[in-house]
């Protein structure tokens, strides 16, 4: 019988733990020699038998691998035979420049689920239950590759039991890093009784996760959730809430099919649900906002002290608002004994912070609006080699990107710059991720913006600094995203960014081909008076662009009418602006649906709720490229003086901006049409734009994988940057 070998390496950017026994399995299913390792470009295979079964194996390996495997690119070739007996899983080793990377964390799965909810079995009520398919990775790993004394777990000395587990192949637990049993595993500081007892009673427990801690109270008792916002510093943005299961998410929430394949998917993110109008959820969970953030316990730890409490817990980020979330048992008692009334503490140690994942599902399918747990640090796969640079993203949102061959390594949500202690944790996110990779990038690439942190960071680092325009950013990366070839028109909506021109751009349009763009289209420009001030105030923002056609008498009866009148007047600390965002802003204003923001982007949260989803009809917004706001006004003026309802007119608001980027979109003929930025997490808004185009006959993508936040800024840099080579 003629034999073969054959060397099969898979590029695959995570190291899946469950694969390298899946191979072993079939291998011997076949009567195969050779062998398996993880290795710094991914998984290497070498397998020698008869020519039909090692062709039956290449198959089978494609069609039958673990779901949780995302093999990116995959090298098949031939050699020598070398007459080896038998198959082997070996050991992989730490090389100098891994290529492959980290595997993210996975929800508990069906099987480890029902061991801990089996009396009989030995895991039963174990809170540290996991497999090959499942369990924290990302989160516990130090070093590459996968191996478990390369993660937290090395100094768990497996027992008796679970190291036979760990060394038969037919096992669940075969080669699983993280294998554990109470008999030799993490423990918990309290009982899951002890917990769901400070619960019961009113009290805020801080409880150690997998990324970090949560901070958690009964989500139906406004007055422990009110101490809670009040000892956070959270004063108005929504709280995420656990549900006990799929079924109760149900009952509090309207939900469809594409939101609770996210709610049940292995990443198992936060998921904005839309609430049923009769619960007993505590009012000032949500606030303002339309939308709850949902999610399912997702470790077993979390499924243990839901099953438990049987009502939904809110389940918020451990740490004071503006701070990184808590990981170590030292700093948490030292950072949130101010919050929580109990500390649960375990004895395994997080590697590194890692916040839940945020998802929002739409018209055509869910967009990732905080990519964390369960998606970092899944490399995205680009269509050319990329340099070796450090991009370090903006100053909200933030996340940091290098750039591995063609795979794109976006770190974990890192949150906002303002204090000393987030640019201390971004300082560490950076270190901890090109030590990961040995990673030496040959330059930094930042935002133009000189007072982002980031970009100081990046200034202060030594390195060839390459600076790119923050809306160029947003698009670039949606579009390399969607493998949009260009030219096409990149349309960048946010808060602001810093502009070519000085300004504060926002409402952008741009022929985007490499290695530039062309500003085509933006927003009528108006004064912003008291620059980043006015972010919070709507009202400031539509005195501003009523200045433009009536001076003077846009600030009769306002107290700092001489204040304001000053900046206007000379524009020290009054910016031109064009940002779509502060549209919203003054929108929300004039019709009392939000005056002032005590969140970043509560105006545009609360005009898309207001939103009757009927209404057809939009307002007037000028005639060319230019969105002209004044007729807007005018119009929405008239309609209020009509009494026409304010759903009706958050709704031709919105429809307003879909007709002027479709206009735009029929002027310029720039190919596809990309949509990022902020102001495109906007659900109401994106939908009806995707409607608009389509209909149109106008290919239209959107961030999927990215957020279309300030979140995907890194990975459009590290695209540029690319480009400017």
């Amino acid at each position: 019988m003629e034999s073969t070998r054959y060397r099969i390496q898979l590029n695959d950017p995570t190291q899946v733990a469950g694969f390298r026994p899946f191979v072993f399995r079939l291998a011997s299913t076949l009567a195969l020699n050779g062998y398996v390792q993880n290795s710094r470009d991914g998984l290497v295979i070498e397998v020698e038998g008869a020519v039909d079964r090692v062709a039956q194996f290449i198959d089978r390996l494609a069609c039958e691998r673990p779901l949780a495997a995302v093999v990116t690119r995959e090298n098949v070739g031939n050699l020598p035979l070398t007459g080896i007996s038998g198959f082997a899983i070996t050991p992989g080793t730490a090389e100098e420049h891994p290529h492959a990377g980290m595997l993210n964390d996975l929800a508990t799965c069906a099987d480890c689920l029902r061991e801990i909810l089996d009396p009989a079995d030995r895991r039963y009520g174990y809170a540290f239950t996991d497999c090959i398919a499942c369990g924290p990775r990302f989160t516990i790993s130090q070093r590459l590759p996968y191996e478990r004394a390369l993660t937290t777990m090395r100094r768990f000395e497996m027992c008796e039991a679970c190291h036979l587990e760990y060394e038969t192949p037919s096992s669940r637990r075969h080669h699983a890093p993280s294998t554990a049993c109470p008999a030799c595993g993490p423990r918990l500081s309290l009982s899951i009784e002890e917990i769901v007892g400070a619960l019961r009673g009113g009290s805020i427990v801080a409880l150690k996760g997998s990324g970090g801690f949560h901070l958690l109270c009964d989500a139906r008792d406004a007055a422990v959730v009110a101490r809670l916002r009040s000892r956070k510093a959270r004063d108005a943005r929504p709280f995420a809430v656990m549900m006990p299961s799929l079924a109760s998410a149900r009952a509090y929430c309207l939900t469809d099919q594409d939101e609770e394949a996210a709610l049940t998917s292995p990443a198992a993110p936060i998921v904005l649900l839309r609430p049923r109008q009769q619960s007993d959820l505590a009012p000032n969970v949500s606030e303002a906002s339309r939308f709850v953030g949902v999610l399912l316990p997702y470790t077993p730890l979390h499924h243990l002290l839901m099953h438990s409490y049987g009502a939904p817990l809110v389940a918020t980020s451990g740490n004071v608002s503006g701070e990184p979330i808590a990981t170590d048992n030292v700093e948490a008692r030292r950072r949130l004994g101010a919050i929580a009334d109990v500390i649960v503490t375990h004895s395994r140690t997080i590697a590194r912070p890692c916040h839940d994942s945020v998802v929002r599902v739409g018209a055509d399918g869910p967009s990732i609006i905080r990519r964390a747990r369960g998606y970092a640090p899944l490399p995205i796969e680009v269509a050319d080699d990329l340099p070796r640079a450090l991009a370090v993203g903006g100053h909200r949102n933030s996340t940091v990107a290098i750039g591995v061959g063609r795979q794109a390594v976006v770190s974990q949500h890192l949150g906002d710059l303002d204090t000393p202690a987030a640019r201390c944790g971004f300082e560490a996110a950076v270190f901890d991720l090109l030590g990961t990779y040995a990673f030496e990038p040959d330059l930094v690439v930042a935002d133009r913006h000189p007072g982002y942190a980031s970009r100081r960071w990046a200034e202060a680092s030594g390195l060839r600094l390459v600076q790119v325009q923050h809306h160029h950013a947003h698009v670039a990366g949606c579009a390399a995203e969607n493998a949009v070839a260009d030219p096409y028109l990149g349309v960048a909506w946010d808060d602001g960014g810093l502009g070519d021109d000085g300004s504060v751009w926002g409402g952008e349009f741009f022929r985007a081909r490499t290695p530039g763009f062309e500003r085509v289209a933006h927003l009528r420009p108006f004064r912003l008076p008291g620059g980043d001030a006015s972010t919070y105030e709507g009202g400031r923002v539509k005195v501003a662009m009523d200045w433009e056609t009536l001076g003077t008498a846009a600030l009769e009866g306002r107290d700092d009418a001489a204040v304001l009148a000053a900046m206007l007047t000379t524009g020290v600390d009054a910016p031109w602006c064009t940002s779509v965002g502060r549209l919203f802003d003054a929108v929300a204003a004039i019709t009392g649906v939000c005056r002032r923001n005590r969140f970043e982007g509560e105006s545009a949260l609360a005009l898309e709720a207001a939103s009757d989803r009927h209404e057809q009809q939009h307002y007037p917004f000028g005639d060319g490229l230019i969105g002209d706001w004044q007729p807007l006004f005018d119009a929405i003026d008239a309609d209020l003086r009509r009494e026409v309802s304010i759903a009706v007119i958050a709704a031709r608001f919105h429809l307003t901006l879909v007709e002027w980027i479709a206009r735009v979109a029929d002027c310029v003929q720039a190919g596809a049409v990309v949509l990022s930025g902020g102001v495109f997490q906007n659900a109401f808004l994106v939908d009806r734009t995707v409607t608009a185009l389509l209909a149109r006959g106008h290919a239209v993508h959107t961030p999927r994988r990215i957020p279309a936040n300030d979140g995907g800024l890194s990975f459009g840099q590290l695209l540029l940057a690319a480009q400017s080579r």
